[in-house]
């Protein structure tokens, strides 16, 4: 039975050891994210406001928690508070305890109201005095002694909700899905690790009983073999008596006989006692198997999960590694977009000049070829003119030689 319990109890280890830690391929890389909050940072204007809000939000709720202790020893923190910031809370008790008298004492709904639209301009103008004044507000912080309030619950639920909107902000819709994926993933891990646990521990549980109840069953048949022998040492010293009675002549034989039957007992005795000692010391052996197998399987879950630990932080460095070299490679690549910039904006400027000189060269082209047309022209009107000048000339002698001649 405890060769078949300890092959049970092997199986089981080794599904544990197939199951304990989820792989390291079905970790999702932005789960990271959620695992280190601190590296979360806001991407962009519309973040850096929202969290500007809530941390001044959050600074207003502390300095408001601060103010009440702080009118309880007002004389203590005066000269640390100075003149202004000391009458505007001694207005503000005043307006404080007015509204308490009115709120006690039914009366004018309207002068309760202004009163305290008063309280709270006065409040107002404490927040602004105060925020002027960041140094005197984290002085007062380490020096009031502010006894745990609902107020002190309600600052960290209203910081968590900052955490919290920072963390949703930040996390995409893919992300989002990945994270909720990934926390069921180690939900049904555990579950399966925690059932795989408990059938290993009743697994013992079952063999621990089992070796008592075969160790109680050995106790009581040593028993009842020790009474066996009591009961049979008296009736020996009866018989021994018997015999002692019936006469001197059988006392050898039956002393002879006696103690052949005494040494067979004790022969049996020794045996048993050898074979008890023998059980115990196998149930002993197997009780410890059974105490190193749990061991192990107890260190082979704390090595699993340091082995999650150690990934996770060489998947985290890789990521920062990663995020290192993409910012200065986005660095880079910025500096390359100026200088094309630049390049490009020098081009467009060579570009343009080479087309001013061109169109000027083409309008200088152009005037050459005007000029050249007009001095052909010209050249041409003064050859026609010249050659009707001479053949004018040539007509006028050719009729004055006809005249002559009549």
């Amino acid at each position: 039975m405890a060769t078949g319990d300890s092959s049970n109890l092997m199986k089981k280890r080794t599904l544990v050891k197939g199951m304990a830690t989820p792989s390291k391929a079905g970790i999702p890389f932005g789960a990271t994210k959620v695992l280190d909050p601190g590296q979360l940072k806001p991407d962009s204007m519309e973040t850096e406001r929202i969290l500007t809000v809530l941390d001044e939000t959050i600074v207003k709720l502390e300095i408001t928690r601060l103010i009440l202790w702080i009118i309880g020893s007002l004389e203590r923190y005066a000269r640390m508070l100075g003149p202004e910031i000391t009458s505007s809370l001694v207005e503000h008790q005043k307006l404080s305890m007015e509204v308490q008298h009115l709120l006690s004492s039914p009366g004018d709904e309207e002068s309760r109201r202004a009163v305290e639209q008063r309280l709270k301009c006065s409040l107002r103008n404490i927040l602004r005095l105060f925020l002027a004044n960041p140094l005197l507000y984290h002085g007062l912080k380490y020096e009031v002694r502010v006894r745990e309030s609902p107020a002190d619950v309600f600052v960290k639920a209203f910081v968590e909700f900052r955490d919290f909107t920072l963390e949703r902000l930040l996390t995409s819709p893919d992300e989002e899905k990945e994270k909720i994926r990934f926390m069921e993933d180690i939900s049904l891990e555990v579950e399966k690790n925690t059932e795989i646990i408990s059938a290993l521990q009743e697994e013992l549980a079952l063999a621990i009983q089992t070796r008592d109840e075969e160790v109680n069953r050995k106790d009581k048949t040593i028993e009842n073999l020790k009474t066996s022998m009591e009961n049979l040492a008296k009736s020996c010293k009866a018989d021994i008596k018997q015999i002692m009675k019936e006469g001197e002549k059988q006392q050898k034989e039956d002393e002879k006989a006696s103690q052949d039957r005494c040494a067979r007992l004790e022969q049996d005795i020794q045996r048993l006692g050898a074979h008890f000692n023998a059980l115990v010391l196998k149930h002993r052996a197997s009780e410890l198997v059974l105490r190193k197998e749990k061991c192990k399987v107890e260190m082979e879950i704390q090595k699993w999960v340091q082995k999650y630990d150690t990934d996770m932080s060489e998947k985290q460095a890789a990521y920062e590694e990663l995020q290192a070299a993409y910012k200065e490679e986005k660095e880079q690549l910025s500096l390359l977009m100026e200088k094309h910039a630049l390049l490009l904006q020098e081009y467009t400027e060579i570009e343009e000049e080479r087309r001013m000189l061109k169109e000027k060269e083409e309008e200088a082209a152009q005037e050459e070829a005007r000029r050249n047309d007009a001095a052909t022209c010209i050249q041409a009107f003064w050859k026609g003119y010249l050659v009707r000048s001479i053949y004018k000339s040539k007509l006028k002698k050719g009729k004055g030689k006809g005249k002559g001649k009549k």
